[in-house]
């Protein structure tokens, strides 16, 4: 692996794991087109903690303000840490307890290509949803329906920005504020995937190599805080749910090539 292409690859990364379209569908489904695969886990775990950066960074006065309340006891900051560690458990979860059940989804492009279309249906609902929120932070049931939303986003295809924030504005919570409350929930979601893949490490090596990593971990790291601009920007200017055009696209395109080109079935 080259620069170059971990460039490219952290680019991707950076820009799908926060914009309402799938890193993992579109990793499933470029292995199946292009035979692109992440090389190798510690490539994986890199570029994850570079999206996990990416989120730190872009809200970094909203953590320390947390951070500075649990330490002093204010109420409505534990109360703000407890949603997001309720909001967790649904994922949490699934992700350890169905790990082993889920893993072959990730070899089946059609699947993914499916759940895309899903994804689109959810960020196209955000436009009529968005216009009733008023919630700065959802119920505690609120806060569990957007867990639940969250592991279903385990299955490749289905973004989890989009889900999380399609179920946060069903809430009733504002959209700049669902949008907060989506991405703080990412930080244990990602940093969580790293854990579980950290296990890995030692048997993979540094076969990569260290300019490479650093090249994806820069790449992706800035086009992740990139990603979290445009997303907080289309959402206020009420043209979010254009991405569901692209959703559609990619997933529908794919089902049609599918269909003729039966190798592609998976």
């Amino acid at each position: 692996m080259n620069p170059f292409e971990a460039f490219v690859l952290g680019v991707v990364q950076g820009l799908t794991e926060f914009l309402p379209v799938s890193s993992s569908g579109h990793l499933v489904l470029g292995q199946a087109l292009f035979g692109i695969e992440l090389p190798g886990v510690v490539f994986e775990v890199t570029v994850h903690v570079a999206t996990l950066c990416a989120v730190c960074w872009v809200y970094r006065g909203r953590l320390a303000a947390l951070i500075r309340g649990v330490c002093s006891g204010d109420r409505r900051s534990i109360g703000d840490v407890g949603l997001l560690a309720a909001a967790t458990l649904p994922a949490a979860a699934v992700g350890v307890g169905l790990r082993s059940t889920l893993e072959p989804t990730f070899e089946r492009p059609v699947l993914a290509a499916a759940m895309l279309l899903v994804t689109g249906a959810l960020v196209w609902s955000i436009r009529r949803l968005s216009r009733r929120g008023t919630r700065a932070r959802p119920t505690t049931g609120g806060a569990l329906a957007i867990g639940v939303a969250q592991a279903c986003a385990i299955l490749p295809g289905i973004s989890r920005s989009g889900s999380t924030v399609a179920a946060a504005t069903a809430a009733g919570v504002e959209p700049r504020r669902a949008a907060e409350f989506s991405f703080l929930l990412s930080i244990p979601a990602i940093g969580g995937a790293a854990v579980l893949q950290a296990p890995n490490l030692g048997e993979a090596g540094l076969a990569v190599g260290m300019l490479p990593l650093a090249v994806a971990f820069a790449a992706s790291a800035l086009s992740g805080v990139l990603a979290i601009r445009i997303f907080l920007r289309m959402l206020e200017r009420r043209v979010f749910h254009r991405f569901a055009w692209y959703c559609w696209l990619v997933g529908g395109g794919y089902l049609a090539a599918a269909a003729i080109w039966p190798a592609l079935r998976g």
